[in-house]
C-alpha cells in the first residue's frame, strides 16, 4: 500500500505540498485534542498565527486554522473574532480533498465519493474550499 500511495504521490507535481498539508492538518487536531478547544483558540488567536499564515501566503494553513478556530468556537457557543473578515470573504479556488479522498476517487466512482464528502464537510472548512468531516478522531 504505502508503495501505491508512494507512486500515486509522485505522478503529482503538488504531492509534496499536499503531504506538507497532510501532515500539518493531522498536527492541528493533535494540537486541538492536547490543548482543548478553549485553550486551542485562545493560543491561536494570541499568537496571531492565522495572520501571519496569511502574510505569508500560505493560504491553505491560514484558512485551516481560522475554519478550525470558527468550528470550535461554534461547538462551544462562543462568538467569532471578526479580526479576521477579510480572510473570511477568501477561499480556495478549488476544493481542497484530504489525500485519502484523492487516493479513493482513483479507484472508485470519483463523482460519488466526491459528492459525498462535499455532503459530510464540516461548514466552517467548507466555507474556504477545504473538504474536512473529522478533527476529532485522532490518535
Amino acid at each position: 500500500m504505502e508503495e501505491l500511495l508512494t507512486d500515486f504521490f509522485n505522478e503529482d507535481e503538488n504531492a509534496p505540498n499536499l503531504r506538507d498539508f497532510e501532515i500539518y492538518k493531522s498536527d492541528i487536531c493533535h494540537l486541538v485534542k492536547d490543548k482543548g478547544d478553549i485553550d486551542f483558540i485562545i493560543d491561536i488567536l494570541k499568537e496571531n498565527q492565522i495572520r501571519t499564515y496569511w502574510e505569508r501566503q500560505w493560504y491553505r494553513e491560514s484558512f485551516y486554522l481560522l475554519a478550525m478556530v470558527a468550528y470550535l468556537s461554534r461547538e462551544n457557543e462562543l462568538p467569532l473574532c471578526n479580526e479576521y473578515e477579510d480572510i473570511r470573504n477568501c477561499k480556495l479556488s478549488e476544493p481542497l480533498y484530504s489525500k485519502d479522498i484523492i487516493l479513493a476517487t482513483k479507484l472508485d466512482d470519483p463523482l460519488d465519493k466526491k459528492e459525498q464528502c462535499l455532503k459530510e464537510a464540516i461548514p466552517e472548512f467548507l466555507r474556504f474550499n477545504i473538504i474536512e468531516s473529522e478533527i476529532r478522531n485522532v490518535c
